[in-house]
């Protein structure tokens, strides 16, 4: 038996329950040897653009729901903060499913008494705000990188390497790509500002 780790608060997210790369198994498996105080789902946890599309909802990712409601339930406190993939639950509110509280940003207070603002961050997410259409594509784009991942890492495995994300990797360099571009003009407006050359 592993030994039960208890933590003050506890934050997941892009769980992407409803759709077949979720790792659901492993994340029953943190649930199952963790306790907190606090619980924040930040985003993303159900994937309802994958549903929409096409329906999948195995037992085990029933089991996450179900485990998120009990520890709500026997104590903890609860935050789902809605995401871009889950943002039609946006509508209802503020909501109460359970004891879980539905938001669309949360304060968190450390035991050092700071402040921190808990969202999704697809607010400031300058495709969600002006091309919405293009990150549904990258959606359906990386859907079809993990099945083609599967076949990656056979092959991997028969030369004895370890497991390795080609969508993961491709997704890391894509929003670093998009936050360069959405910092780049910033940093010029700013540097304008401080030679005097923008009002």
């Amino acid at each position: 038996m592993k030994p039960i780790l208890k933590y003050k608060s506890i934050f997941i997210s892009d769980v992407h329950l409803g759709t077949k790369g979720c790792q659901a198994n492993k994340l029953l498996e943190f649930f199952k040897n963790t306790r907190s105080e606090k619980l924040y789902c930040v985003g993303d946890i159900i994937d309802v653009w994958a549903l929409q599309k096409n329906f999948y909802w195995p037992q085990d990712h029933n089991d996450v729901i179900q485990k998120i409601l009990r520890k709500a339930r026997h104590g903890t406190e609860v935050y789902y903060v809605i995401g871009n993939h889950d943002e039609v639950f946006r509508k209802f509110i503020p909501m109460h499913f359970g004891q879980i509280k539905m938001i669309n940003r949360v304060i968190h207070q450390s035991v050092l008494n700071k402040k921190y603002l808990v969202v999704h961050g697809d607010a400031w997410d300058g495709v969600m705000r002006y091309a919405k259409w293009l990150s549904k594509l990258g959606a359906i784009a990386y859907e079809m990188l993990l099945k083609l991942n599967v076949v990656i890492n056979f092959f991997r495995r028969l030369r004895g390497k370890g497991q390795w994300s080609l969508a993961k990797f491709l997704k890391y360099k894509v929003k670093n790509a998009v936050k360069y571009m959405g910092e780049y003009e910033k940093t010029i407006a700013e540097y304008g500002k401080k030679k005097n050359l923008m009002e």
